[in-house]
């Protein structure tokens, strides 16, 4: 049986909060390139959160990155806040933005193909290319 711990995270700044629950300890790597270029590295999330609270929605900047999904970061000390797909309740947030010690395990990596030869993660994880992840997608879009 899982436990729901409910999460909360603000930009550096304070101007955005949110608050988020997940009974998941899992974070998972995107290594495709706008997520590196965005960030300066890979991005390590929580994946599959499909609610989140969020005060401060007047300091969010959005970019639609994408036909299908966004990002969003604080207007004024340019905070990463989330990536979301646009057509489904699917957002990843940043692990470092809920953060408050708990016991994470890294457990996939997406866009593997993508990633740079010049850093690597010791532990194993589920890996998928950009073609694998596209294909789960819409596999889980048309269950829905």
């Amino acid at each position: 049986m899982s436990h729901v711990r409910t999460l909360k995270g603000s930009c550096l700044c304070g101007a955005v909060s949110l608050q988020l629950e997940t009974d998941k300890h899992d974070i998972g790597a995107c290594h495709c390139n706008m997520c590196r270029t965005w960030g300066g590295g890979p991005l390590l999330a929580l994946e599959s959160v499909s609610h989140v609270q969020i005060q401060g929605e007047e300091h969010i900047s959005r970019y639609a990155s994408s036909d299908w999904a966004e990002r969003a970061f604080c207007r004024h000390c340019g905070t990463h806040l989330y990536y979301r797909l646009k057509d489904q309740p699917h957002y990843a947030i940043p692990a470092g933005l809920v953060d408050q010690g708990e016991d994470w395990v890294l457990d996939s990596q997406i866009f593997i193909d993508e990633k740079p030869a010049w850093y690597h993660f010791a532990n194993d994880t589920r890996n998928m290319t950009g073609q694998e992840v596209f294909e789960a997608f819409t596999k889980e879009q048309n269950h829905s």
